[in-house]
């Protein structure tokens, strides 16, 4: 199984606490880059060190947690090899990983409560990304992600 790297603004913090002890219990490797209380804090900075973590290791998945999911999953997108996903519901995680092989997944504490949010995480997890047609649609959104920007010249 791979590494986690988890993580909530302060209105997601509850919930990512749950997470954590779930997760813990399957005995998976987490590293919680915060909040580590309900301070508030800026969803962006949070979904930034989670993406930062996925992006720079290939064996690494991540989990961000904040009101609605959507705003980390912004977040999380522009960091060059993430592909987060904001997954509420058991479809959308497991088609998130299977078809678009998501790295990250985002999750809104406001939306779900901690017993659906610990099955979509568990589905999500043991997911695997299929090969074939879906492998050779994400090598087009990463195609997609060399052209934008400053790489518009490669």
């Amino acid at each position: 199984m791979p590494r986690i790297v988890i993580g909530a603004d302060h209105g997601g913090f509850p919930l990512k606490e749950e997470l954590k002890k779930h997760l813990t219990a399957r005995n998976l490797v987490l590293e919680d880059v915060g909040a580590f209380s309900t301070d508030p804090v800026d969803y962006p900075d949070i979904a930034f060190l989670v993406a930062s973590a996925v992006a720079a290791n290939e064996h690494t998945l991540g989990i961000v947690v904040d009101g609605a999911g959507v705003g980390s999953c912004m977040a999380a997108n522009k960091v060059r090899g993430v592909r987060a996903a904001c997954c509420n519901d058991l479809y959308t995680a497991r088609n998130s990983r299977e078809h678009n092989h998501a790295n990250v997944l985002t999750l809104g504490s406001m939306v779900i409560g901690p017993g659906l949010a610990k099955q979509i995480v568990d589905l999500w997890l043991e997911t695997p990304p299929a090969p074939g047609r879906h492998a050779a649609r994400v090598a087009k959104i990463t195609r997609l992600e060399r052209l934008s920007g400053d790489d518009r010249r490669e």
